[in-house]
């Protein structure tokens, strides 16, 4: 459960700097705060991608968009940061979804060594990864998510809006589908 509930709306509205996978006109935007190496953020993110295939069927590809935000909670993961960075340096190369999936897929194995042998799975520049991992390059984007976070209320991860609304039900399927049809509507 969300500990802050004290914001129950987005401030900061998606735009077409996010993460995304659909369109900004959907009839549902989901836009989510995660930790890589939170396991509550993983398990809503597979929670996600299920109710995705399910409702794809019946609502349609443009009917449902996700956005995915950084909060990195560093105070109590070690690998956060570090895993924030690779996702945003796989995305430089075009790779921003392959990597966010392999690092959920792998949170117990998030150390330096690990992100370049995903990153050398993926395909990437692996020079290229290291060098803007060791410069910082997208720390920027990443406390620009937290920043908006913070603005929202987010004090802890998984945090989800559903059109723009903070939901505050449990992260069970079907309340949760529930919530994203009846937010169709």
């Amino acid at each position: 459960m969300n500990d802050d509930r004290s914001h129950s709306s987005l401030l900061v509205p998606p735009s077409t700097q996010d993460w995304m996978q659909g369109v900004l006109s959907a009839k549902v935007v989901l836009v989510m705060y995660g930790d890589y190496q939170d396991p509550r953020s993983a398990d809503v993110y597979k929670l996600i991608k299920a109710i995705k295939r399910e409702l794809s069927a019946v609502f349609g590809e443009d009917d449902l968009c996700f956005i995915f935000r950084h909060f990195p909670q560093a105070q109590i993961h070690s690998h956060t940061q570090r895993t924030a960075q690779a996702a945003e340096a796989a995305a430089a190369q075009g790779q921003f979804w392959s990597m966010h999936d392999a690092l959920f897929a792998h949170q117990q194995k998030l150390e330096n060594g690990y992100l370049v042998e995903y990153a050398n799975d993926l395909g990437l520049d692996i020079p290229q990864f290291l060098k803007e991992l060791s410069k910082q390059v997208h720390i920027d984007r990443i406390n620009e998510d937290i920043e908006s976070g913070c603005k929202s209320g987010v004090t802890t991860t998984p945090a989800l809006f559903i059109n723009n609304i903070r939901y505050t039900g449990r992260w069970k399927m079907t309340e949760l589908m529930t919530a994203i049809v009846t937010a169709s509507h």
